[in-house]
């Protein structure tokens, strides 16, 4: 297992700095680790993150567990909480963590030589024991894992606008195969032109003002 020093060189050269959020994140995904008793970073997929804000707190989860977005290992759903869920698909327990709603008021208690209180987290973020930094819940997900797992290869496409879904991600109405947007979760407005897909059009008008 990397150490926190290794884990927050690493996040900070993905970020290109370091900040006090991604040393949570880092901390977190290794608390996670503690619990759920898994080596981490992973190098296979049997944990998924499901990450509840989006920014700096991302990077440091994603390098200490090894999860990420672009693996279908990490899920984001932007609930403007630096919070996180820790689920390992074959056991199904599943750990939820926060920050401590003390944290901020303790890391300057950690970091004496803190120039102002941006610093005071950064450092003393690092240092805190895990139970002044952080708390954890064991939670039950409300829907089954196998929406987060997904299926490799499989694809469908929707019966309104054609496009291919991948993942299992379709949705079943009124026996009609949908993609989410056409089911109604859509989150743009199309405008009343039709797609473009032409090549030299395209090359044309990139060359306007």
């Amino acid at each position: 297992m990397s150490t926190l020093e290794e884990l927050l060189q690493e996040s900070a050269a993905r970020h290109q700095h370091l900040c006090p959020r991604q040393v949570l994140g880092v901390r977190m995904g290794m608390l996670a680790a503690q619990l759920l008793n898994l080596p981490l970073p992973q190098q296979d997929k049997r944990l998924i993150t499901i990450v509840e804000t989006v920014g700096c707190a991302i990077d440091g989860i994603a390098v200490a567990t090894g999860c990420w977005v672009g693996r279908r290992t990490m899920r984001v759903l932007d609930f403007g909480k630096v919070a996180a869920t820790f689920i390992d698909t074959e056991t199904g327990k599943a750990v939820r963590i926060v920050p401590s709603a003390v944290s901020r008021l303790q890391a300057p208690n950690y970091a004496p030589a803190a120039k102002n209180r941006w610093e005071a987290y950064l450092l003393g973020y690092q240092c805190m024991p895990d139970e002044q930094l952080l708390e954890y819940r064991w939670v039950e997900l409300a829907f089954p894992i196998e929406q987060l797992l997904g299926k490799d290869g499989y694809r469908v496409n929707c019966e309104i606008c054609g496009e291919e879904i991948i993942n299992k991600q379709e949705v079943i109405r009124e026996e009609s195969i949908l993609c989410r947007s056409c089911a109604g979760e859509c989150y743009y407005q199309p405008i009343l032109s039709p797609p473009c897909n032409d090549l030299e059009f395209l090359q044309d008008h990139s060359k306007l003002p």
